[in-house]
């Protein structure tokens, strides 16, 4: 594969314009652009703004250096929601949640700088802590399409990179420093960081980072308060890396995101008013550390490419109440990941084609724990070890991927017994060029996953937990077929279009649901598990497997278009899920159905000057009506307008500006990914309304 050389206004709209790529699967394994056809490693997104060659499968980018908005981000869905198939939950940095075509961060493989997230605590509080000015790039997976994903990845992957000194340093540089200050109108949020960066030797290089992030509550387009009241958040990150010989490279890090502040006691739902109402807005605190050791080794030669790491990932949350008048609400809730992870990569040439050969061992623990009041109440642990090799054979204009699987998971002792599940999933995947500048693909691919852990917070009702050792693993398949076509010179020498199409159906059977007792709700049978009914309910609570299987619909659909310092992207996405017995969509943790809405974007991206960018961003999302037997309400349709502008001084190398305004018409309006209830004990809101306009201005100085 030639490496792919595109121009620094290109390469950012590339990013802008999202329709395309993204999507669609075409899944091109380098970036797509005006000169070049898209390669395919078949189900590859690639929507990244520099011009490195990637091609890892079923991979795609949101660059945050490049994407402005990204730059400005102070949430998960001020660029990953760009993504076709793609939608961010939550309003606070603690409760923020990503749908995959509909599917929660639950059935998400998710990580950062490789290192597993896994597990919930309470509520999706925590789920998902990374602050976005640490990151240099987020890739998504939409769908999985690969055996290399691993298990725990149901609806696909989502993989966090920070940023390294090799991104930052400029050629011949030994030392440098980034200030970075952002301000948002809307909940007065001020962020400060600095990042110091340095290669001491020619082998060697460090980076250090340290950011805060303080905000107040913001206000949704009505001018009401939204969930999070006074909060404070602070990031470390620091690297190492060295090579050895040439051939060898070994790396450190560490990296830790906190966020204290007031918010709801179960920050999943909408929050409530009043002291000692059903969801008190009370002080707490979510923290992740993750430390990590990597190892690379690259001779010269195509048969040994290994990657290699090993990392120990933990998050915590705690609140911390008067407990002479809140007796229960102290608590601490702890999951912790340790795992490592060995690929080798082989290329082998042949006289019938090219074969990437793709081997690799994993094997990770998770574990969770639970203190209250000040007294350990319990803990659970759940492991799993994966064996995959995948052939990436090319020959000519057709390309084949087969692979398999083999997993050993050994379930949590206080959901399923601690019982261990063999299984072998496979997979293949096809493209092949029909004509110039067109392919078609296909794949098909197993999926499993093992009962995760439940909740942290129910780690202290044993008593009134029941363990399913009749639990089955959930199984299914995801099947995907689709085109790419590209364009050239239609109304201007060397402007291009390219236009995606994809349509996929995921399979799940076994769903696994957690199904709560108390305060009205069905409830299990403590001997039998059989579930009870609102109006009887059963004392016990616990994981049970859906009686009916699920299926998941939808097409994803992209055009983008460039011309010299103009470029537009147009995308659209659909999914839906429903049961094949009863016709209900899948439940879902956040409330509702699983399914997100319809949703169309278009991207305007202009360089008026070699100093200056515009932007402008559009989303709209129709309304879903779930159909699920707990009726939920309406999730009302949505439409919002971002625009945003960055400047590059030439008198000053390495400063730059950037200003955008969000949300430009004051919508009131609630992710479809965000929780909501048909209705409130207390009044008040009835769902989690994102933020109303929101002036944002940054400033960022590199020497």
């Amino acid at each position: 594969m030639r490496e792919v050389k595109v121009s620094r206004f290109s390469g950012r709209l590339t990013v802008l314009s999202m329709g395309v790529a993204a999507v669609l699967g075409a899944q091109a394994a380098s970036a797509a652009t005006v000169t070049d056809m898209p390669s395919s490693t078949l189900q590859t997104i690639t929507v990244t703004a520099n011009s490195s060659v990637r091609e890892s499968v079923q991979e795609g980018g949101v660059d945050v250096e490049g994407y402005t908005p990204a730059a400005q981000a102070s949430h998960l869905s001020d660029f990953l929601n760009v993504v076709p198939g793609v939608t961010v939950g939550g309003t606070s940095a603690v409760n923020q949640r990503i749908r995959v075509r509909g599917l929660d961060d639950t059935n998400l493989k998710v990580t950062i700088d490789g290192a597993r997230q896994e597990g919930t605590l309470f509520y999706h509080m925590g789920d998902v802590t990374i602050d976005s000015d640490l990151l240099k790039q987020a890739e998504v997976s939409v769908g999985n399409n690969s055996v290399t994903l691993g298990n725990d990845a149901l609806g696909g992957a989502v993989a966090f990179k920070t940023v390294d000194a090799a991104d930052l340093l400029k050629p011949g540089q030994k030392i440098g420093a980034k200030l970075h200050a952002g301000y948002a109108s809307n909940n007065d949020e001020l962020l400060t960081s600095a990042t110091v960066f340095a290669a001491p030797t020619a082998n060697t290089d460090l980076l250090a980072y340290y950011g805060q992030r303080n905000a107040d509550a913001g206000e949704d387009g009505e001018g009401r308060s939204i969930q999070t009241e006074d909060s404070k958040g602070e990031n470390i990150l620091l690297k190492a890396g060295a090579y050895i010989a040439t051939d060898h490279h070994l790396g450190a890090s560490f990296s830790r995101t906190e966020n204290e502040g007031r918010f709801p006691l179960r920050p999943d739902f909408p929050a409530s008013p009043g002291v000692g109402s059903w969801n008190e807005i009370l002080p707490q605190r979510v923290k992740r550390d993750t430390y990590g050791l990597d190892y690379t080794y690259n001779p010269v030669g195509n048969l040994v490419n290994v990657d290699t790491n090993v990392y120990q990932t933990e998050t915590q949350i705690s609140r911390d109440t008067d407990y002479t008048t809140n007796p229960g609400y102290n608590w601490e809730a702890g999951v912790k990941t340790t795992g490592a992870k060995i690929q080798n990569t082989s290329v082998i040439d042949t006289n019938v084609g090219t074969h990437k050969l793709i081997a690799g061992v994993e094997h990770y623990k998770k574990e969770s724990e639970l203190e209250r009041d000040f007294v350990k109440k319990g803990t659970d642990e759940a492991k799993n070890t994966s064996i995959y090799l995948e052939d990436q054979w090319k020959n000519g204009k057709l390309t084949l991927t087969p692979g398999v699987r083999y997993d050993r998971y050994e379930s949590p002792e206080f959901v399923a017994g601690g019982k261990t599940y063999d299984n072998v999933v496979g997979a293949l995947a096809g493209s092949y060029e029909i004509a110039p500048m067109t392919q078609v693909f296909a794949s098909y691919t197993q999926l499993f996953n093992g009962p995760d852990l439940s909740q942290a917070i129910f780690n202290s009702d044993g008593d009134k937990t029941y363990v399913n050792s009749d639990l089955k693993a959930e199984e299914g398949s995801n099947a995907e077929i689709g085109i790419v076509k590209t364009l050239r010179d239609l109304t201007v020498a060397g402007d291009a279009l390219q236009l995606s199409g994809k349509y996929f159906e995921t399979d799940i059977e076994n769903f696994i649901e957690f199904v709560r007792s108390g305060d009205k709700r069905p409830g299990l049978d403590c001997t039998t598990g059989q579930q009870g009914t609102t109006s009887s309910p059963k004392p016990c609570q616990g994981a049970v497997n859906k009686e009916e299987d699920y299926k998941i619909k939808g097409v994803e659909l992209a055009a983008d278009y460039k011309m010299e310092n103009f470029s537009m992207g147009l995308s659209y996405a659909h999914a839906r899920s429903k049961g094949d017995k009863t016709g209900y969509s899948i439940p879902s943790i956040t409330g509702g159905s699983a399914d997100s809405g319809d949703k169309y974007m278009v991207n305007l991206a202009y360089e008026p000057t070699d100093t200056t960018e515009l932007g402008w961003r559009s989303t709209y999302v129709a309304a879903i009506t779930p159909k699920t037997e707990s009726a939920q309400p309406e999730k009302s349709n949505y439409d919002v307008h971002d625009i945003f502008m960055s400047y590059m001084p030439k008198q000053v190398d390495g400063l730059k500006a950037t200003v955008g305004v969000y949300n430009i018409l004051d919508e009131t309006y609630a992710s479809h990914a965000s929780r909501s209830l048909d209705a409130r004990p207390d009044g008040g809101l009835r769902t989690d309304f994102e933020p109303g306009r929101n002036i944002k201005a940054s400033l960022s100085y590199q020497f």
